[in-house]
């Protein structure tokens, strides 16, 4: 009988607003993923303090390290990012320079708040380094949403629960497969 892979997921909220949209997606997709079973870590970036990438020493920051271990132990990592200017905030962007190497051959997916309908597509640019710069596997589902995605008192709306709840299925799905095909090359 075959035991069930462990999962973890690490979500990342990216927003360092008190107000954040995008950090409420965050917490929606954690209480998802752990109906779903898999060991959920969520970080909240507005309460670690992360250097600005100078290309030198600001990788030997103390928080480097932790959230580099974070990412490279997990099954999968999940990104809440608010959009600014047509992109994802410079925090999300950070993060990823920060922590180079650790998001190596990782599934990452996205969940993105922004202020209107138009930059939809604002996670590509970000996507696209991942696969290219450390071969990560992108989730092909994606959350966007606007203010008018939730309620008057910060809830989501059934449409983009939903849609959260397909996000952390297909990633779910995704990191146990990848999993069982990592395990399945190590018997052999």
């Amino acid at each position: 009988m075959n035991t069930p892979i462990a999962l973890t997921v690490t979500v990342f909220s990216c927003s360092l607003s008190v107000d954040s949209l995008s950090r409420r997606l965050a917490q929606d997709v954690e209480v998802v993923l752990r109906d779903l079973g898999a060991e959920t870590t969520l970080i909240d970036l507005s309460k670690w303090e992360l250097p600005f990438c100078d290309g030198g020493s600001s990788y030997d920051h103390a928080s480097v390290k932790p959230l580099s271990e974070f990412i490279a132990n997990a099954s999968a990592v999940l990104l809440a990012s608010p959009v600014y200017n047509y992109d994802l905030n410079a925090a999300t962007k950070n993060l990823v320079e920060m922590t180079g190497s650790a998001w190596n051959d990782k599934p990452v997916g996205f969940l993105c708040s922004a202020g209107g309908c138009n930059s939809y597509m604002s996670p590509i640019g970000l996507a696209n380094s991942l696969m290219f710069d450390f071969r990560s596997l992108i989730i092909p589902r994606f959350v966007y949403a606007t203010e008018d995605d939730f309620t008057a008192d910060g809830q989501l709306t059934e449409t983009v629960h939903a849609r959260v709840e397909e996000l952390a299925h297909a990633t779910v799905d995704l990191a146990r497969a990848l999993d069982s095909l990592k395990s399945a090359k190590k018997s052999t």
